[in-house]
């Protein structure tokens, strides 16, 4: 039985040096180690052997598994090293090699001229709040003087979710909701930038979704000259501090008076070039004193506060501020246009 151990012994270790992979050493220790392995199968046969003898074999046969299992442990170790540093010659990296150009994310330039125009009524003390893009009809309709069948509901066709409610189609509802969350605080300054939602054909100036900034100051005894100059302080703000501003009559059912506002054209300077289509202004926004309904609406009293409000397309002054003719160029994501901003 001693040689048959000793024969053990050199069999396996002879296995275990041809081994090249983990799956074949562990089939090797199975083989010669396993509860069915020969090592197993020669120590089942102890019961044959005289007794006096068994304490001398069982001493051999422990040192053959310990060799074995010693000799399985250092071979697993010189394949898994060897599997290293095969794996490190195929990961080689050449450190004197080029780097990869990494291209840099860019504001998108809506993003740019909203943060511009947020950031100047911001420095003239105005704080920022934002509305519900799904809105009642109450708050984008109603509260503000455009009662049903009202004709400037046609100039804002809308999306209705129910007949109730419907994805605003300006950020004017912000108004009468800031008020009734503020009142009867004075005063208020807050600007309202969001998304606004009509049903019109996309094409070079016009979007089914686009943005609006909304201007609002309710405070006593607040005139239309407040107006004009916080206008014209944003203008030169915006676009230079040589610009001019211009008011001209205009109708929103929610301001009363209501004005257009035009700015000096940056491009010819009021001599008329293509870009103002030879008038020498350019037009940014509509205005107007806040109307007595909308104050009432809000929980003010028309005859205590007066206010102001203006609502402007982020969309249409980055237009004219980079010289771009299609407004689908901002919504189409292409990237050589975004890298240019």
């Amino acid at each position: 039985m001693e040689q048959g151990l000793q024969r053990l012994l050199a069999t396996a270790l002879k296995a275990i040096s041809a081994a090249c992979s983990e799956q074949e050493l562990d089939q090797v220790r199975i083989k010669f180690l396993g509860r069915k392995g020969e090592l197993t199968r020669i120590l089942r046969a102890m019961k044959d052997i005289a007794p006096e003898e068994r304490p001398q074999v069982g001493l051999i046969a422990n040192k053959v598994r310990e060799q074995i299992g010693a000799e399985l442990t250092r071979r697993l170790q010189e394949i898994q090293q060897h599997q290293r540093s095969e794996q490190l010659k195929k990961e080689k990296l050449d450190i004197t090699l080029p780097g990869a150009f990494v291209t840099l994310g860019h504001k998108h330039p809506l993003s740019i001229v909203i943060e511009d125009i947020v950031d100047i009524f911001f420095r003239m003390g105005f704080d920022v709040y934002e509305g519900p893009e799904v809105e009642y009809d109450y708050y984008n309709f109603e509260a503000l003087n455009i009662p049903k069948h009202h004709p400037a509901r046609d100039m804002q066709d809308s999306f209705y979710l129910t007949e109730e409610i419907l994805l605003r189609t300006h950020t004017s509802p912000f108004q009468v909701r800031i008020m009734e969350q503020l009142a009867p605080k004075l005063p208020i300054r807050v600007v309202c930038p969001g998304r606004c939602y009509r049903r019109d054909p996309a094409d070079a100036t016009h979007s089914p979704m686009f943005y609006q900034i909304e201007v609002l100051v309710v405070d006593q005894n607040v005139s239309f000259a407040n107006l004009k100059h916080t206008l014209l302080e944003f203008a030169c703000e915006m676009f230079g501090p040589e610009r001019k501003v211009r008011l001209r009559p205009g109708f929103f059912p929610f301001t009363e008076p209501s004005a257009e506002v035009d700015i000096s054209c940056f491009v010819c300077e009021g001599s008329g070039c293509g870009l103002c289509k030879g008038t020498g202004w350019l037009e940014i926004l509509g205005s107007g004193m806040v109307h007595p309904k909308v104050l009432a609406a809000g929980g003010y009293d028309p005859a205590e506060v007066s206010g102001f409000a203006a609502g402007m397309g982020p969309d249409r002054i980055a237009m004219l501020k980079y010289g771009i003719d299609d407004i689908r160029l901002f919504y189409e994501n292409d990237l050589r246009f975004l890298h240019q901003f």
